[in-house]
């Protein structure tokens, strides 16, 4: 990091500094990165853990007779701790090291879901998922026979209580939601969602991928029993995630893979497994990933993140009224409780041709269904135009995006 960012204050353009990536143009024009829902950028201090552990570090952790595995140990197992104190999860134990929010899912929906799914039971999973948090339920209610079926949405983009109420009863064994919608920036009111599911006795896996990065998530004070997320969308690097569960279900569940480190001892007569997290963490880890979360962790941990996420508000804010102020845009995703996302329409124009027109003016932002066709199909459109926020942003990257769909508007409307 550039330098330690002030605790009590928030300045965006400070931050920007941090990232080197920002600092560049895409075709002629200084690069305006819209795209944080897809994946966020790295600043210089988790570029730099990465390089450090290949520099000096570069070693297979946990059992190395010599410095460098003890020294990779010391800072991947140190990462896992920085994670269990970011989500509050009361052991770091806790901490699955996965390779990102859909292998979590697939990890629960297989371990989980092979053991304790039968005939006739029910999943929910509401109707705004993102494909990886359907997916992998379908698989294993096929498989199991049971069923997978969707909470209706309302047409603002929030979940629809009084359906999902009406859903629950004893057969349902687990519901399945995102905290914050990827398509359509809708925060769901998870504490709810769980402590419904609770009420029937079922489970509740909470996708937090894109919470993590705009606010303090409290496991404990959500009492979910699985919550999952990736570290790229945490500022982290790519091919890295965490699944977090209670420790009973956990303790419960049976190995997801085979391999290396997630056993206790092997031979041909039998094989008994390590103890958590190690036993859902077979063969060597993304240790250079794992040490870079936890630099992102840090350098989260350092600011004020209260404050980015009023300055994120205030930029949803702004470009909602500047896109409610255009004539043609259509907002797609209108919940009071939104985060960071501004899904549109542009009249007249498919959301890809905006999409190439945009990037020519160097404004980088995601077109399509955003993998949640079925929300998409609700609202009866193929897809949407995507502009995702992030506390490096700033009110005059907004004012850009609008300058380039003026233009684009020319050649498409």
């Amino acid at each position: 990091m550039s330098e330690q960012i002030n605790p009590v204050t928030f300045d965006a353009e400070r931050v920007r500094a941090d990232f080197p990536i920002l600092n560049q143009e895409v075709n002629g024009h200084p690069l305006v990165y819209l795209d944080n829902a897809a994946t966020t950028q790295k600043p210089r201090a988790v570029i730099q853990a990465i390089v450090d552990y290949y520099e000096h570090d570069n070693s297979n952790v946990h059992r190395g007779a010599h410095a460098l595995a003890d020294r990779a140990t010391e800072k991947f197992e140190g990462a896992r701790v920085k994670v269990a104190n970011f989500i509050n999860a009361p052991q770091a134990r806790q901490v699955i090291w996965t390779r990102g929010t859909t292998e979590g899912i697939n990890l629960v929906a297989s371990s989980w879901g092979r053991s304790n799914l039968k005939a006739g039971d029910r999943i929910l999973v509401s109707a705004m998922e993102h494909h990886s948090n359907i997916v992998p339920w379908q698989l294993i209610a096929e498989e199991k026979g049971a069923s997978v079926e969707p909470v209706p949405v309302l047409e603002d983009g929030s979940i629809d209580l009084d359906a999902f109420a009406a859903m629950l009863d004893e057969r349902v064994r687990l519901v399945a939601c995102g905290h914050v919608s990827n398509a359509l920036g809708t925060i769901n009111p998870v504490q709810d969602v769980v402590r419904m599911a609770h009420a029937v006795g079922a489970l509740a896996l909470i996708d937090g991928a894109q919470a993590v990065g705009h606010w303090a998530v409290d496991v404990q004070a959500l009492d979910c029993d699985f919550y999952v997320f990736s570290s790229h969308k945490l500022f982290g690097p790519t091919g890295l995630g965490v699944l977090y569960g209670k420790e009973s279900l956990l303790d419960a569940m049976p190995p997801y893979q085979g391999g290396g480190e997630m056993i206790e001892s092997v031979s041909f007569a039998g094989t008994t497994f390590n103890q958590l997290p190690y036993k859902f963490e077979a063969g060597t880890p993304d240790i250079a990933g794992v040490i870079g979360l936890g630099a992102a962790v840090d350098y989260l941990q350092s600011m004020d993140r209260a404050g980015a996420a009023v300055h994120e508000a205030a930029l949803l804010s702004y470009a909602e009224e500047r896109a409610k102020a255009t004539p043609g845009i259509r907002i797609v995703g209108t919940a009071q409780q939104k985060t960071s996302v501004m899904s549109f329409l542009l009249e007249g124009a498919h959301p890809n041709d905006v999409g190439l027109l945009l990037d020519q003016q160097g404004v980088a932002v995601r077109t399509g269904n955003h993998c949640a066709q079925p929300i998409m199909e609700q609202f009866g459109i193929s897809g949407t135009v995507r502009a995702s926020f992030s506390f490096y942003n700033t009110r005059a990257d907004v004012d850009r995006l609008f300058e380039a769909l003026d233009k684009a508007r020319q050649f498409l409307v």
